[in-house]
C-alpha cells in the first residue's frame, strides 16, 4: 500500500462501521493519522485500536463535540488534513408521514454532521490547505421511494460541497462528494434483512441480488470500494479535483427506467 498520507492527518466521522470505518483502515494503512468519530464507543474502539487511530465519541452535529473532534486531531497528531463527512441516515418516510421530529433528525443526521464539523475544521484545514470528502448517496441524485428527509437532506449536501468548494478554493481546501448506491454495510444488511421478510426471499444474497438486479454491473458495493475511491478524492493525486460528485453505483445511475422492460 503506498504512503500517499505519510505526514497526514484525517478526521473520519461514522468511523466505527461500515463505509467509516472502511476509510479509517485504508487512509491507516496509506500512512495516516485518523481520528474516529461516532456517537457509540465500542465500535469505535474495536476499529481504532488495531490501526493506532484515536477514537472520540461525540455526535459531530452538536459544535462542542464536534469542535472537540477537531481539537483531538490537532492536540494528539499536530493538525489536521483531511475529512471525511460520512455520518448519515434518517429520514426514511414520505412527506406526508414525516413529522417536524423526523424532518428535524433527517437533517440533523444527514446535513448537519456535515455543515457543524466541517465549519469546526475548516481554520485547521485552510492552515494544511486540506481535503474534505462528504459520503452523500444517489439518493443525492435521484429520488429513492418513502425516502423524503433522507433524499432532501442528502441533496442538500450537493450543494454544500460545491459551497465550500467555490468558496475556499483559492484557500487550497479541495471539497468533494461521493455517491454510493447499495454498498454491503450493516445498515443495508438490515435493509436487506426487512426486504427478505416482505418479499419472502430465501437469504439476505437474495434480497442484494434482487435491488441490483437492474445495475449495469449487478452487485453491491463494498465498504472498501467506497472506501479506495474517498482515499483517491483526499489525495494529490486529485489535487485539481475539487466540487466533483463521484458516483460508486455499479452503474445505476446511467439507467434509461423507461426501456427496462426491452432489456
Amino acid at each position: 500500500m503506498s504512503g500517499r498520507f505519510a505526514g497526514k492527518v484525517a478526521l473520519v466521522t461514522g468511523g466505527g462501521t461500515g463505509i467509516g470505518a472502511a476509510v479509517a483502515r485504508r487512509l491507516s494503512r496509506e500512512g495516516a493519522r485518523v481520528v474516529v468519530m461516532g456517537r457509540r464507543q465500542a465500535p469505535l474502539e474495536d476499529v481504532a485500536g488495531p490501526i493506532g487511530a484515536a477514537a472520540c465519541v461525540g455526535d459531530c452535529a452538536d459544535p462542542v463535540q464536534a469542535g472537540a473532534a477537531v481539537a483531538m486531531a490537532v492536540d494528539r497528531f499536530g493538525g489536521l488534513d483531511v475529512v471525511v463527512a460520512n455520518a448519515g441516515g434518517h429520514g426514511f418516510a414520505t412527506l406526508a408521514e414525516t413529522t417536524d421530529d423526523d424532518w428535524a433528525a433527517a437533517c440533523r443526521a444527514n446535513l448537519d454532521t456535515a455543515v457543524i464539523l466541517l465549519r469546526a475544521a475548516m481554520p485547521e484545514l485552510v492552515r494544511r490547505k486540506g481535503a474534505i470528502a462528504v459520503t452523500a448517496s444517489i439518493a443525492s441524485l435521484a429520488a429513492p421511494a418513502g425516502a423524503f428527509g433522507y433524499t432532501v437532506a442528502k441533496h442538500a449536501q450537493i450543494g454544500l460541497v460545491r459551497s465550500v468548494a467555490r468558496d475556499f478554493g483559492r484557500q487550497g481546501v479541495r471539497c468533494n462528494a461521493v455517491c454510493p448506491g447499495w454498498v454491503t454495510t450493516e445498515m443495508a444488511d438490515a435493509e436487506m434483512d426487512e426486504l427478505r421478510t416482505r418479499m419472502n426471499l430465501a437469504s439476505r444474497e437474495e434480497a442484494y441480488a434482487l435491488v441490483t438486479r437492474d445495475v449495469p454491473l449487478g452487485r453491491p458495493a463494498h465498504p472498501d470500494e467506497v472506501a479506495a475511491a474517498i482515499a483517491f478524492l483526499c489525495s494529490s493525486e486529485a489535487s485539481m479535483i475539487t466540487g466533483a460528485i463521484l458516483t460508486i453505483d455499479g452503474g445505476s445511475t446511467i439507467v434509461d427506467v423507461p426501456t427496462l422492460a426491452f432489456g
